[in-house]
């Protein structure tokens, strides 16, 4: 069975990723800079990390496992 994406919780709404995590920076992937935007979370396009902003509308219990909403997409 495929493990579901990491969830990170961060209390800035600006974040990086660069795919590490248990492995060292250099196996992971190039360093991008994500902006979460009002839906309250971010995925990384290369790792799919979901980067969560502590207190937004995706802070809740159940949130994370929820469908994706597309870019540019409204609720």
């Amino acid at each position: 069975m495929i493990q579901p994406p990491e969830t990170v919780r961060t209390p800035k709404s600006r974040v990086s990723c660069d795919g590490s995590g248990d492995i060292p920076a250099a196996l992971g992937h190039p360093r991008v800079f994500l902006e979460i935007d009002e839906h309250g979370y971010v995925d990384c396009g290369y790792c799919d990390r979901r980067f969560i902003l502590i207190g937004g509308a995706a802070d809740t219990p159940g949130a994370a496992s929820g469908p994706d909403v597309a870019s540019g997409a409204s609720l």
